[in-house]
């Protein structure tokens, strides 16, 4: 264990360099997840002000208001970015810099994300989620219960980035085939915000859409975890919601190892 931490210890030390150097881009694209979560506010709130019915689907304005809040900062943590990492680096032919290391390839951009992902959950994620937190408990809910959700929220929340990193692996090892990676990242993460659940809660599709969605790895990103810490999902539901992260987690690691092997001989360095 700690032949792993002082070899991969550099990288995490990268990621935490890297976005307190950027934190200005860091500020200003939260600034513009914040305006884009006050979009879905409003416009949930004209679907709720022009319906008769006090719940849709479930959710009332006030459960809405939750699950745009905490799909916000559910968004933010499990984001990752190693495919454009790879990407970049395989067009501007720094690759062969990480190539040569005596490191786990995917590992690498693991821990370098790690470093950024602990300042970004103790500055926005803890705070927001602790009030969060302290508003169910002064509304009535039983401490204990809300209590045992947020730990099953951060292990569900834990599981869903994780989902979301070898995801975007596995997408990222095409970029040695195609060796341009940024129109079809920007694709790639529209579909996957619209398909986790992000824009609007999988509850709202039509059965057989939602019953699709559910079942695909991308629900497990936002959809789940939040469903979880919004208290719309019984004992069983979170039990099946739980194995079916795992399941997912378990098939993308084999995948990205699978890729990986067969990719390695489309590798050419590019730039100098």
């Amino acid at each position: 264990m700690f032949k792993i931490w002082r070899r991969y210890k550099p990288f995490i030390n990268a990621g935490i360099q890297e976005l307190i150097t950027y934190r200005v881009n860091f500020f200003l694209y939260r600034v513009g997840d914040v305006m884009g979560a006050f979009v879905a506010f409003y416009l949930w709130k004209a679907v709720f002000d022009s319906s008769q019915e006090s719940l849709i689907q479930g959710f009332s304005m006030a459960d809405i208001t939750l699950y745009i809040i905490m799909s916000f900062i559910t968004s933010l943590l499990t984001k990752s970015d190693s495919s454009f990492m790879i990407g970049d680096e395989v067009k501007d032919g720094s690759i062969i810099m990480r190539l040569l290391r005596p490191v786990h390839f995917a590992a690498s951009y693991l821990f370098t994300e790690i470093g950024s992902k602990w300042l970004i959950f103790a500055s926005v994620g803890l705070p927001f989620l602790s009030v969060i937190v302290m508003m169910q408990i002064f509304s009535g809910q039983d401490m204990v219960d809300v209590l045992v959700r947020t730990l099953i929220y951060l292990f569900s929340l834990t599981l869903a980035y994780l989902i979301n990193f070898f995801f975007n692996i596995c997408f990222g090892f095409s970029a040695f085939v195609f060796k341009n990676l940024w129109g079809s990242n920007l694709l790639k993460n529209s579909l996957v915000a619209f398909m986790s659940g992000s824009l609007i809660p999988l509850a709202f599709f039509p059965k057989i859409i939602s019953d699709i969605l559910s079942f695909l790895p991308f629900s497990s990103l936002i959809y789940t975890p939040v469903m979880i810490i919004v208290g719309k999902y019984n004992t069983s539901q979170i039990f099946y919601a739980l194995l079916l992260q795992l399941f997912w987690l378990l098939v993308l690691v084999g995948l990205s190892q699978m890729i990986w092997k067969r990719v390695q001989s489309y590798i050419t360095i590019q730039g100098g």
